[in-house]
């Protein structure tokens, strides 16, 4: 949790096992919205990264109530961003003895909340 110089508050999950380029497409859904309608997104949405995207807006509203006494029906989601985590390297067995590798991709997902009007 880290504390901006004008109330903003953030929550980050780390190491998601979920590839960088699937969480982006539901982060960028909710970016700039109000947390009450990005929560109610995130909620009816049918994509899988969906579940932690939420877990971490949740985190980061709870961060802003408690730590800095925020009213969490005004918060909109200022920044919302994807990084890409360390990747797990496995490997496939192939035909003739060969092998091809797989790339089992994580994510750092980072959410940023503040006071505000809905852009």
């Amino acid at each position: 949790m880290a504390v901006n110089a004008n109330n903003e508050v953030s929550a980050t999950a780390k190491y998601v096992r979920m590839a960088p380029r699937k969480v982006r497409m539901v982060v960028d859904q909710i970016r700039n919205k109000r947390v009450e309608k990005a929560l109610e997104l995130l909620q009816f949405s049918t994509r899988a990264a969906s579940e932690p995207v939420a877990k971490v807006l949740r985190s980061a509203v709870a961060n802003a109530e408690n730590n800095n006494g925020l009213r969490a029906n005004n918060l909109v989601v200022k920044y919302a961003y994807v990084d890409e985590g360390p990747t797990l390297k496995r490997i496939r067995p192939r035909a003739k003895g060969s092998a091809s590798r797989i790339n089992k991709r994580t994510s750092h997902i980072t959410i940023v909340v503040a006071p505000g009007k809905e852009a």
